[in-house]
């Protein structure tokens, strides 16, 4: 597969997660939105019901309370005044008076006698509280409707009962249900569960039904909504047709911020590599005068990247961004190779110093040499005086093996020159403890020289420690007289900066040798 192929492929992948993410996050939370609407609609029919059922239970408690003094009265004492308080509530089916768990008198069948388990059709609990509540399916009297019951003091010889329509509260929970599709029972104590009866089937979704179980905080009551998926479905795209459009909004915009990262960040690597398949990179050639001569006598050696469009892109960018992407060594030969093309036009004067920058990561890597030495072949032609130029940072690890490489290469006729110095990390002692021809000052400490008679106590200090380390000093960035005629009092011979020649091309540097390369500068 080729490179923007296989780039373009990696992009679209890269833009379709970073669209997807805005999208897949609002389907995840519009979901769990949608759920928790459910939960909270389900949640206030519960306490509705729930504060219903326990309303229902505070007025027959009361109304036991009214009933306590009359079992030991006679049923046609007390009859009128049962009919009278059952009329007190709509949902009051019966009320009436228990006798060792017979029923001796009621508001409903008078005098008529009938054990207790008989009326509601099951047995009665096992061990009853001083007070107990069950709901029923049926009763003796009417066994298609449910009913609730209330019975205080059957540990007594004597106690009372409220028997409610159970019908009126399936009629408030499917009602409430309705309206929510939701169905919904309703059980008192251990008994059996009221159950709301919407009246049709809720839509088929692929999502599950939700169900809420409530307890009431006074009485032993349970009430459990179940919500069917459609609902949560329904609150789910209502969510969707809320938040969409801004997670649309949000995936455009991510889109467009990984794609500008993509161009800046994850495609270097594949930009570089193009680059070089594709012959962007060219070389200049910055010409170094040597005082001593009034000539030049050398170039160092200057890669530039000009994209397709036109545009440059600066040096310190691509090659600090071919660092970072473990392409600094392909470029590095890829500079040689171009060097050497250009190299096939050139006719030099003997030992021209030619000086090429060799990064950190190279001179660590096991090719080094080798690479080095099929740059000195290439060039054996010209006979130049080829310098690699270190940064400080090359010589902070691996220290032993460095001095090895760097010692096989100078016996070899290459020559080492430390680039930039004074801006690193550099220990004084390495300039002892590595093989060094050259030490090249950077143009900060060019840039303190005010006058020939002033003083820049950190530049005179490197080029005193220099000569007396024997080591040849290359001054970069000087752009004025001043600062030549200040270097040359102090003994520096080479000069390198736009004072004396700008970086150029290969045709160019020829024909500027032949002629601007000739003249002193003082």
């Amino acid at each position: 597969m080729d490179l923007p192929k296989k780039y373009g492929e990696r992009k679209g992948v890269l833009l379709a997660v970073a669209g997807s993410v805005p999208l897949i996050l609002c389907l995840i939370f519009t979901f769990i939105d949608a759920r928790q609407i459910v939960k909270r609609q389900q949640a206030a029919t519960a306490d509705m019901l729930l504060a219903h059922a326990e309303a229902i239970g505070d007025r027959a408690w009361r109304m036991i309370d009214q009933l306590e003094p009359l079992p030991e009265q006679p049923c046609a004492a007390i009859n009128d005044r049962l009919r009278q308080y059952a009329a007190l509530y709509p949902y009051f089916r019966s009320v009436g008076v228990i006798k060792n768990d017979t029923v001796t008198c009621s508001s409903a069948f008078g005098g008529l006698t009938k054990e207790l388990a008989t009326i509601i059709q099951r047995p009665l609990p096992e061990h009853p509280q001083a007070q107990w509540m069950l709901s029923l399916g049926k009763t003796w009297a009417v066994r298609d409707r449910p009913a609730v019951i209330f019975v205080r003091n059957m540990t007594l010889p004597f106690s009372a009962f409220v028997l409610v329509d159970g019908q009126y509260l399936s009629d408030v929970m499917s009602a409430v249900g309705r309206s929510q599709h939701d169905s919904i029972t309703l059980q008192f104590g251990s008994g059996f569960a009221l159950a709301s009866h919407t009246g049709e089937s809720p839509e088929r979704s692929l999502l599950q039904a939700v169900t809420l179980s409530k307890n009431a905080h006074r009485y032993p009551i349970i009430v459990r909504v179940t919500s069917p998926g459609s609902d949560i479905a329904l609150n789910w795209r209502r969510s969707l047709f809320t938040y969409l459009p801004m997670a649309l909004i949000l995936s455009l915009l991510l889109m467009t911020v990984t794609n500008s990262w993509l161009k800046r960040k994850l495609s270097l690597r594949d930009q570089l590599r193009r680059a070089i398949l594709h012959r962007e990179f060219s070389v200049n050639y910055q010409p170094v005068y040597h005082i001593a001569t009034g000539k030049v006598s050398g170039a160092e050696i200057l890669m530039r990247w000009q994209r397709p469009g036109g545009g440059w892109v600066r040096p310190d960018l691509f090659i600090a961004a071919a660092e970072a992407e473990e392409m600094i060594i392909p470029l590095t030969r890829h500079l040689i190779d171009l060097v050497l093309e250009d190299a096939k036009q050139w006719v030099l004067p003997p030992d021209f110093r030619l000086a090429i920058n060799v990064a950190a990561a190279h001179v660590h890597h096991a090719s080094f040499v080798d690479d080095i030495r099929y740059f000195a072949a290439g060039m054996a032609v010209h006979q130049p005086d080829i310098t690699l130029e270190l940064t400080e940072r090359s010589l902070l690890s691996d220290g032993e093996d460095v001095v090895q490489k760097l010692q096989q290469l100078r016996s070899e006729g290459i020559h080492i020159a430390i680039d930039d110095f004074g801006t690193g990390h550099c220990s004084l002692s390495y300039l002892q403890t590595f093989p060094l021809d050259y030490l090249k000052i950077d143009r900060g400490f060019i840039n303190a020289i005010e006058t020939v008679e002033g003083e820049a106590p950190v530049l005179d200090a490197i080029i005193m420690l220099s000569h007396k380390l024997g080591l040849k000093i290359v001054a970069e960035g000087v752009e004025t007289a001043t600062q030549l005629r200040y270097l040359k009092a102090r003994g520096v011979v080479f000069i390198q900066g736009y004072y004396y020649a700008r970086p150029m091309a290969s045709s160019t540097l020829m024909a500027w040798m032949q002629e601007e390369g000739q003249q002193p500068l003082i």
